[in-house]
């Protein structure tokens, strides 16, 4: 398999460096370290590399003269056309034309695979995301974390990590009860005697909890009213968090989001979990009794005090449950783990690695996506979402509205902890001014290509028996450029857990493919040059589906 022009330039330094250290009696004990970023100005370069100033202490000499010394042992490259040291000692790296037709043939040959990077080197990451109470229907928040914590997993897996998704379920705990009762007091409501069972005051409001109280009436009859309110309760309680969920796992598998593992809060009360917990911090020196509680010594991470864990009553507070949830994910063997939480979460962060490095993990081993607030835009006009009646907009009512993948696009624009203004309008509009649109197009009329081609009776070009040195126009060239830098997004996008940078990148290269195809016919300019222009749509077309797989969205053939 060929190899990108970034492979290509980093073992040329890699190769003269290793003879720089030979010459010099240095031991390397691993590849040398080389970084390599893309020319920002013109006459900087296509790419450029500060390998000198990193390697000038090893060496010991002068940046600008161990750049000259890389330079000089540079082995030649036809993808290369020349190499310039600038400043103090920057080496810039101008490519050949050759490039050109060794980056269309390295993704033709590597097909769904262009774009793969190892930057996870096959360790094991969990991404937990939603993870709503299964209260209630999912809201258009709830979507927006569902799909940064999806394309974020596709993203990891693509980048060379083994990824698994969890849902953990708050099936515990007050915020239940409170349903069970409020679907209790709407049951005793349906059936004419409220008086009885009474709607508690921060009870579930929403019309969902009507439908349940029906369903159950329905099915049931009448027979509870004869029965004692905490006697039914339970009933009331599993019915309406067992449907509920049923419903919010419908809602993600239609919306493009699966799980490996749905997480039952009630199994950490299992009298094992918060006790191993409670043994490892004391072990490590972090967990104390006083007052007749037993605290975490957050004060030993900065805190501004300590945080209790048991009460004097002998409960576990809910930070406990947490501390043992998370122990529990690494003792299931992850390197990292990943939580997608609402952005009123903030605050908790600090503890929570607090607590993982008292656990005796690294800091860095808990990532935290922060979900910002979305705010939906109709005629110009934001849509009223107040929960205070109950009543909200849900993820089910905008894909109706706007669809699957118009829904995942928008909500995966902007950076997650950045607001979103959602534009229902525009998500559904037809035109350019749509993104999701927009680049979908790009695909389709690619694919249009393709079929007045067959129609013609015009087949694209086996890629080794082409002549790709032909494409020389400027939007040709930057189109290759902009194919040529996905796998550079990816790896950025799974190192900085930014799934907005591939939303970005997609845009961008519909956007140089459409500007290719308005500037330049690709079918009747003569079978040399046709056959070229018909291979970069090729690529451009593999790159674009690359891509919108990795967001969760359709690459539709025609629109």
């Amino acid at each position: 398999m060929k190899k990108d022009i970034v492979a290509v330039i980093t073992e040329m330094l890699e190769e003269s460096i290793r003879k720089i250290a030979c010459e010099k009696g240095v031991p390397l004990e691993a590849r040398p370290l080389v970084e390599l970023e893309r020319g920002r100005r013109e006459g900087q370069g296509d790419w450029a590399t500060n390998a000198a100033m990193q390697w000038a202490r090893t060496f010991g000499e002068k940046p600008l003269d161990v750049a000259r010394r890389i330079v000089s042992l540079l082995p030649e490259n036809p993808l290369v056309e020349r190499v310039e040291v600038a400043g103090p000692g920057f080496i810039n790296f101008f490519l050949s034309r050759s490039w050109i037709t060794g980056t269309v043939e390295h993704i033709l040959e590597c097909g769904p695979d262009f774009g793969r990077v190892n930057s996870g080197g096959g360790r094991r990451v969990q991404v937990e995301f939603v993870s709503a109470n299964p209260t209630g229907p999912l809201h258009v928040g709830h979507g927006r974390g569902a799909a940064v914590g999806d394309i974020c997993a596709r993203i990891l897996s693509f980048a060379g990590w083994e990824v698994e998704r969890e849902y953990y379920i708050n099936d515990a705990g007050l915020q239940m009860e409170l349903l069970g009762r409020s679907t209790q007091s709407r049951y005793f409501e349906i059936c004419g005697c409220p008086e009885e069972a009474p709607f508690p005051e921060d009870g579930y409001k929403g019309g969902y909890i009507y439908d349940l109280a029906r369903e159950i009436l329905d099915s049931e009859g009448e027979r509870f009213l004869a029965i004692p309110l905490e006697e039914s309760l339970p009933f009331f309680t599993e019915y309406a968090g067992r449907v509920i969920l049923e419903g919010i796992k419908k809602d993600l598998e239609d919306f493009g989001v699966t799980f490996n593992v749905w997480f039952s809060e009630k199994s950490l009360y299992d009298g094992v979990r918060v006790p191993r917990m409670l043994e490892t911090l004391r072990k490590n020196g972090f967990a104390f009794d006083a007052d007749g509680a037993t605290w975490f010594k957050a004060t030993a991470f900065s805190d501004d005090k300590d945080r209790v864990l048991i009460r004097s009553n002998g409960a576990p507070t809910y930070f406990a449950s947490d501390i043992a949830y998370h122990k529990d994910k690494f003792d299931r063997g992850f390197d990292m783990v990943i939580d997608v939480w609402g952005a009123d979460h903030h605050g908790y962060i600090p503890r929570m690695k607090a607590a993982v490095q008292a656990l005796g993990r690294k800091e860095e081993d808990l990532q935290v996506l922060l979900i910002q607030f979305v705010n939906l835009l109709r005629g110009g006009e934001q849509v009223p979402m107040s929960t205070r009646s109950g009543e909200f907009v849900t993820l089910r009512e905008v894909i109706d509205e706007v669809g699957v993948n118009a829904t995942r696009y928008f909500f995966a624009m902007r950076r997650s902890d950045s607001h979103l203004d959602f534009d229902l309008d525009l998500a559904k509009s037809a035109s350019a001014d749509n993104p999701v649109y927009y680049v979908q197009y790009a695909h389709a009329r690619i694919h249009s290509i393709f079929r007045e081609a067959a129609a013609r009776g015009i087949t694209v070009p086996d890629p080794s028996g082409a002549d790709l040195s032909v494409l020389v126009e400027p939007e040709e060239i930057a189109l290759v450029k902009r194919l040529s830098a996905f796998p550079e997004e990816v790896e950025k996008a799974a190192n900085d857990l930014a799934p907005h940078r591939i939303v970005f990148y997609a845009y961008d290269l519909a956007g140089d493919f459409h500007t290719f195809y308005n500037a330049h016919r690709v079918l009747g300019v003569g079978a040399e040059l046709e056959g070229a222009r018909l291979l970069l749509a090729e690529a451009s077309r593999t790159v674009l589906a690359n891509a919108l797989s990795l967001l969760g969205i359709s690459a539709p053939e025609q629109m």
